[in-house]
């Protein structure tokens, strides 16, 4: 691994310890406002924030594994397990709107307090939550980071909960309980969509869907000088960057150093057109059909 993708993992690290920091003071806050004020909605989202924590140490630890090197188990290095992490965070999400929809339809009508302290200590709670969601975001942006972009949208959906929670919250005290339940809903299909985008990033991967075009590859291929034909176009996604496999058809007389050099040629090319790609082009003779 170069120093510049070792600059980026440690930056990635550092962004995730810095936001598991700011989700135990949420945490803290949350259940003290909860245990004060005899709300459960408050103390579930406690316990939400509690998971965005353990989240936090998953995907610090899945960030450690995805930085190694390439081995002989893992040829093409352990990218995969940062689209790993972001498929799983993103179950979370599905299983968080769930668990919304749940509460707001079986959710009881028990009274609870409200105080000043603590409607203002949860909408702290809600302004760090927007504020780490866009620092994240900024950061994922900045370092090509999808598990910070996951991260970030785990974020954002927390401080919806939050939000939620706290309408919910006044309103209950207020005897309008049913207006929290449709809010809750609300803000279910919000993470469900979140919750979308990041399947949508991480799936492709996962599943090795084609990452490059493979007519724009053949062109560009065809005009290296000494290619004939091009063949077996395979690519995918390796975490930042791209893997590809490509035969070329060069004339069956020429001599092993020169069909090295068309290799070589190729390669060059390629490198230049793409940034981060693991090519593998193999030659072979052209053959008409």
């Amino acid at each position: 691994m170069d120093a510049s993708s070792e600059d980026r993992d440690r930056a990635v690290r550092r962004v995730i310890v810095v936001e598991g920091l700011a989700n135990l003071s949420v945490i803290a806050t949350k259940l003290w406002a909860g245990l004060a004020t005899g709300s459960l909605a408050i103390l579930g989202d406690a316990m939400h924030s509690l998971s965005d924590l353990m989240n936090n140490v998953l995907t610090w630890l899945v960030m450690r594994v995805s930085s190694q090197p390439a081995d002989d188990n893992h040829p093409y290095g352990h990218r995969k397990f940062e689209s790993l992490a972001v498929f799983v965070l993103a179950t979370l999400l599905v299983v968080l709107a769930f668990e919304l929809i749940s509460t707001a339809i079986t959710r009881d009508d028990t009274p609870v307090a409200t105080t000043p302290v603590a409607l203002a200590l949860m909408f702290a709670t809600l302004a760090i939550n927007v504020w780490l969601a866009w620092w994240q975001r900024g950061w994922a942006q900045r370092l090509d980071a999808d598990i910070l972009r996951a991260d970030a949208s785990h974020t954002l959906s927390d401080a919806m909960t939050t939000l939620a929670v706290i309408v919910g919250w006044q309103l209950a005290a207020r005897g309008l309980p049913w207006l929290d339940r449709v809010a809750a809903i609300a803000v279910a299909g919000i993470v469900l969509w979140l919750a979308l985008q990041l399947f949508r990033r991480a799936v492709p991967i996962l599943v090795d869907e084609a990452a490059l075009d493979a007519d724009e590859i053949a062109t560009l291929l065809r005009d290296v000088d000494g290619v004939l034909s091009v063949r077996r176009v395979r690519s995918r996604r390796t975490g930042m960057g791209f893997a590809l496999d490509v035969e070329i058809g060069v004339n069956p007389d020429l001599s092993l150093a020169d069909g090295s050099q068309i290799r070589a040629r190729a390669l060059r090319d390629l490198a230049a057109r793409y940034d981060d790609i693991d090519a593998i082009v193999t030659v072979a003779p052209h053959r008409d059909t």
